[in-house]
């Protein structure tokens, strides 16, 4: 049977996303208008909202349900 590979991250996902983020809107800024850089600014954005809604999950105000 083969084995699974691990490690452990040295960073948070929520780093690792927005470090991705900013490099891809680097690489998007280069771009020219058109469907590609859209694509690349699409991704972005929707890793950014992920990130943005992890923290308001883990935020102390929020409350479970009862």
């Amino acid at each position: 049977m083969l084995k699974r590979r691990r490690f452990k991250q040295k960073l948070t996902l929520q780093d690792r996303l927005s470090a991705w983020v900013k490099q891809v809107q680097e690489q998007a800024s280069k771009l020219p208008a058109g469907p590609e850089r859209d694509a690349l600014l699409k991704k972005a954005r929707q890793a950014d909202v992920a990130n943005h809604l992890h923290d308001w999950a883990k935020s102390p105000g929020l409350q479970p349900p009862n």
